[in-house]
């Protein structure tokens, strides 16, 4: 049974975070909230504005007023069904931390498995000591390409997205985390409007079927745009639009795809099918070992750099 109001509310001014912590732990708890333990930390240090660190170093500081009500505010939202990267406004990835808006999708554990896809690639085959050209097809927060630009120093990248808030969220990551003379953003229906050739192209595409849309979980239904979610009838609309624009976006390069669970054969069929002959798939697993990134060498025979 949930825990009475009065009991969460802190009794006295000056609460300490460590307080706090065990407050918000118990009631996220009570409310069947899983992990409630991380998810306390996260939300508590993040509202407070202080390093994790400081729940175990630092316990004992004490919590103004307002800074008490907004921790309260925050965990109601949190009970309510909101997840904690939109009310804290970001999410981390790959050990960074990325800002969010409602144009964006909040960036996931699971897509970190196409930025380890890419640094094997890179570190198997070389390519990390070229100035390697990386566009991100439906960036959103730029989760994708600021972090594979903070991790290859002489790489430069597009981001493109249909929704123009999603690019100042991306700028501004770019910005955050000190790559933004390398990254140019721009609005474009998958690689419609993209001219020029790259050596990388990543993408976590939208491929939620259609008709499934209305079944997803609230946290992901609720929150998340339904641009980023909704992949068409079968899921498969915007891996189309990708692999037809390849030969000229692409033509002797590498394509990283996120896929979702069970995906793989419709994506690389698809993908097959627009252009036209046989590719040679690799493809990466998640944590939870499930099929999770596709990618191709792209080479295109007849195109010349």
């Amino acid at each position: 049974m949930p825990r009475p109001r009065e009991a969460f509310v802190a009794s006295a001014p000056g609460a300490t975070l460590g307080e706090w912590v065990r407050r918000v732990q118990r009631r996220l708890g009570d409310a069947g909230i899983a992990d409630a333990g991380r998810e306390a930390r996260r939300l508590v240090v993040r509202v407070a504005g202080v390093a994790l660190e400081a729940v175990i170093g630092r316990p004992e500081m004490r919590l103004d007023a307002d800074c008490q009500a907004a921790i309260e505010a925050a965990v109601e939202k949190r009970i309510e069904g909101m997840p904690i990267g939109r009310i804290v406004g970001e999410r981390a990835f790959y050990g960074r931390e990325f800002g969010l808006n409602e144009a964006t999708l909040e960036p996931r554990a699971d897509s970190e498995t196409v930025i380890d896809a890419v640094l094997e690639i890179v570190a198997k085959t070389g390519l990390g000591d070229r100035s390697l050209r990386i566009i991100d097809v439906g960036t959103g927060t730029g989760c994708l390409l600021v972090t594979l630009l903070a991790e290859l120093p002489l790489a430069t990248g597009l981001g493109i997205d249909l929704a123009p808030r999603a690019l100042v969220a991306a700028q501004a990551n770019a910005e955050r985390h000190g790559v933004a003379e390398r990254a140019d953003f721009a609005i474009s229906d998958a690689l419609e409007e993209v001219s020029g050739r790259f050596d990388i192209l990543v993408s976590n595409p939208p491929y939620i079927r259609g008709d499934d849309i209305a079944g997803l979980d609230d946290e992901v239904r609720l929150h998340d745009p339904l641009l980023a979610l909704d992949g068409g009838l079968d899921g498969l609309d915007v891996y189309r639009k990708i692999a037809g624009r390849l030969e000229s976006v692409a033509p002797n390069g590498w394509a990283f795809l996120e896929i979702g669970a069970g995906m793989r054969q419709a994506v690389c069929t698809a993908a097959e099918e627009m252009i036209g002959r046989r590719l040679d798939w690799r493809v990466w697993h998640d944590l939870n070992g499930l099929e999770r990134c596709v990618a191709c060498q792209t080479l295109f025979p007849d195109v010349r750099e």
